[in-house]
């Protein structure tokens, strides 16, 4: 009976103990005596605590030997040449869009390494944005301040991030130029400070839009977007209506010397329909597949496309990736770029660092619980180039980056299980999606708000 009258008192004690601990919320003393056995201070603890004061956790956690053994042998790989770098800026999805058009024009051609001017479609992208914006806050004037769209609105002014849509709007309306006709710029390549002095100029000017007669907003909408320009051309340059230009043949022969306006120089060396010759499909286990969603004010021009995707299986984007590879058709391309990657060896693999047994904890979300958590998502476009397969299976794959010779070569080599787990947007052309796919297009896409945390701007 003693020792029954022990155990009972044991337990209302550890139950007094759980319940003051929950209580308050809050951590007691007795609760940090407890929390603070997590760590134990052992020879172990000690030298991993020296260590990390000595050296950052990516490369404590590193493991070189899974780098070697990465080959970089790739069964089918789409012709491309030369080599982009958005420096510090979030242009990443203007320069793989571009950088997608240029592989099919050095193919068709005959062309050696040759570059689009980003800077020169950057220029149309923020003089857009800006117009989006303001006429956005002309359209919700009504609107109460605290109105969720017109916060957002003010919190999202301009900048410099984005997706495939404005690609294929920004090419449309106002064509290509090569990169030598309107070269890169320090604010182009430096974007945070030009961005800052944007933002102020449209937040001051929607404040007067909101306040603003009706009958005043569109002539006061059309001053502000003269100081736009004016700040744009002051750090981009003023864009060209037209040019000369002499083209050169892969082996570097001359071949013609032609006066293009934007317009036509697209017409001539592109020629596609951009915005109805692709689709966006998604991996995006949070949401129902072989869906259609939209993103609403997700775009770059004011009277251009939102953006809208078909949310697909993993296994059923590799098949349509595959086919356009095969077919030396480089992709557009978007994942969680920073997760699991060697910088240094442009090698994404999921065991490319041990970050358990370094810290001695377990991480076991899944990418649905990853996505749910803010923890995961998509962050950098890039463009996918090259497959892997062996024994009818993918393996690894290749996209080209826009950091310069960084990575190999330029690129990124991913394992496949690195791209089920991070993989999350790409773009195709309508002939390598499969008519089962093509047809969901005909539904209304479901629509999703401008501030789901999924779709930022890739950078």
């Amino acid at each position: 009976m003693k020792k029954l009258t022990i155990i009972a008192a044991m337990l209302i004690g550890i139950a007094a103990f759980a319940q003051n601990q929950t209580a308050g919320g809050g951590i007691s003393g007795d609760l940090l005596k407890e929390i603070a056995k997590g760590y134990e201070g052992n020879a172990a603890d000690k030298a991993i605590h020296n260590a990390l004061n000595a050296d950052q956790i990516n490369v404590l956690a590193a493991r070189p030997e899974n780098i070697v053994k990465t080959d970089r042998h790739f069964s089918h790989e789409v012709v491309t040449k030369g080599r982009t770098n958005q420096k510090s800026s979030g242009r990443c999805w203007l320069f793989t869009g571009l950088n997608v058009l240029r592989s099919k024009m050095i193919q068709e051609h005959n062309l050696g390494a040759f570059t689009f001017s980003q800077n020169y479609l950057f220029f149309y992208d923020q003089l857009e944005k800006a117009n989006l914006f303001l006429q956005g806050i002309i359209d919700t004037r009504n609107l109460p301040d605290d109105d969720r769209t017109v916060d957002w609105l003010f919190a999202h002014p301009i900048g410099d991030g984005g997706q495939f849509t404005g690609v294929s709007n920004l090419v449309t309306k106002y064509g290509v130029v090569p990169s030598e006709v309107m070269p890169e710029t320090l604010s182009a390549n430096n974007t945070a400070q030009m961005r800052a002095q944007l933002s102020n100029l449209l937040r001051e000017g929607g404040l007067r839009l909101r306040k603003a007669a009706a009958k005043d907003v569109q002539a006061l909408k059309v001053n502000i977007l003269k100081d736009v320009y004016h700040i744009l051309g002051l750090c981009l340059g003023v864009p060209p209506t037209e040019f000369t230009w002499a083209r050169y043949d892969a082996k570097g022969e001359f071949v013609s010397e032609k006066t293009y306006t934007p317009k036509s120089f697209y017409q001539e060396f592109i020629g596609r329909d951009l915005e109805n010759n692709y689709v966006m499909v998604m991996n995006d286990p949070c949401r129902e597949y072989y869906k259609v969603y939209e993103i609403q004010y997700d775009r770059h021009v004011y009277d251009g496309q939102n953006w809208v995707y078909i949310n697909l299986p993993i296994e059923r984007i590799k098949e349509m990736a595959i086919a356009s590879i095969k077919d030396n058709t480089a992709m557009y391309f978007s994942c969680y770029v920073g997760k699991f990657l060697s910088r240094q060896d442009g090698i994404a693999d999921m065991n490319n660092f041990d970050y358990e047994s370094l810290m001695g904890v377990k991480f076991g979300m899944n990418k649905k619980e990853r996505i749910q958590t803010h923890a995961s998502g998509s962050t950098h476009a890039m463009t996918l180039i090259a497959v892997d397969i062996k024994n009818d299976k993918p393996v690894k794959w290749m996209v080209e980056n826009s950091w310069g010779d960084t990575g190999y070569k330029g690129s990124i080599i991913m394992t496949d299980d690195w791209f089920n787990e991070y993989m999350f947007r790409l773009v195709l052309e309508k002939k390598y999606v499969p008519q089962d796919v093509l047809k969901l297009l005909n539904e209304k896409p479901i629509q999703l708000p401008a501030w789901d945390p999924m779709f930022l701007p890739e950078e």
